[in-house]
């Protein structure tokens, strides 16, 4: 900090100067939200053991007041789940209207994934979190490696996603007379009841997987169809704090059953309907 501080000071030209300051403060205003999440948390926990407030309060130092307010300011600890700063929600992109490359299309999203996006974008925004999208090509060419990641796009759409996924032992995505999910320990095979019988419903894919470089993790969500996904995105809306208590920021997948209206394609209903497996110790 020291260092940040002499750097910007030194620096001749003013308006330059005054932007170095604006970024630094940015930057140190985004860690103070993260320390603020991690000491929420960290008392959470500390409560969780069975340690009263004023046993945390004289620990700290401070009056058991003051931990009950701490308690409970800054962001809520799942926060972490997706990240610490600004989030990329990549969303897998097809071509306009069936039209093929040498016709230049525009590449466009469903309309299920851009909804998925701004429930997220709410979702995040509670959290004190923004979020941006970004449309994966029809390619399917999209970079993993990044930090705050969060790919919603079908495996068939993206070869590299369909890689990363061979690497699930657990849960993988099949396909014969139509594609389903396979829970690999299990055997069971989820299908989607629009292919079966018709019905609003839908199976997805949710977890956290690595990135090629081996450098971290990204959040991955996909549905059998579009819908699934966005089913996926209900339960998390409704779920994370649990979520996030079981699994915290590390290796993972589950499979999310939905049902949800026809008319207007809102969700009704989500579950988890397979175990949260664990992909590292």
């Amino acid at each position: 900090m020291h260092e940040d501080m002499e750097r910007i000071s030194g620096i001749g030209d003013p308006v330059d100067r005054a932007k170095a300051a604006i970024d630094l403060m940015a930057t140190y205003q985004g860690w103070v939200l993260e320390l603020s999440r991690v000491r929420r948390e960290a008392i959470e926990e500390a409560q969780a053991t069975g340690m009263t407030q004023a046993e945390i309060a004289k620990r700290l130092g401070v009056s058991r007041g003051r931990v009950g307010q701490l308690a409970s300011a800054g962001p809520p600890p799942e926060r972490a789940f997706f990240g610490t700063d600004l989030v990329t929600v990549s969303l897998g992109g097809k071509y306009e209207g069936g039209k093929s490359p040498e016709q230049n299309p525009s590449e466009v999203v469903t309309r299920e994934d851009l909804d998925n996006f701004e429930h997220l974008r709410k979702l995040l925004s509670g959290m004190k979190l923004d979020a941006q999208y970004e449309v994966i090509p029809p390619t399917g060419i999209v970079n993993l490696n990044r930090d705050n990641h969060v790919v919603i796009c079908g495996p068939r759409l993206s070869p590299i996603v369909a890689q990363v996924l061979e690497g699930d032992d657990n849960l993988r995505f099949e396909k014969d007379h139509a594609w389903h999910l396979l829970d690999q320990r299990t055997e069971k095979e989820y299908r989607s009841p629009q292919d079966e019988d018709g019905s609003a419903g839908d199976f997805g894919y949710l977890g956290r997987l690595p990135r090629l470089d081996g450098r971290g993790t990204f959040l991955y969500i996909a549905g059998i169809h579009a819908i699934g996904a966005n089913g996926v995105v209900h339960f998390l809306e409704h779920n994370l704090a649990e979520l996030y208590r079981e699994v915290r920021t590390k290796r993972f997948s589950t499979l999310i059953s939905c049902r949800y209206d026809p008319e207007t394609l809102e969700i009704l209903e989500s579950r988890r309907v397979t175990p949260l497996y664990r992909h590292e110790g």
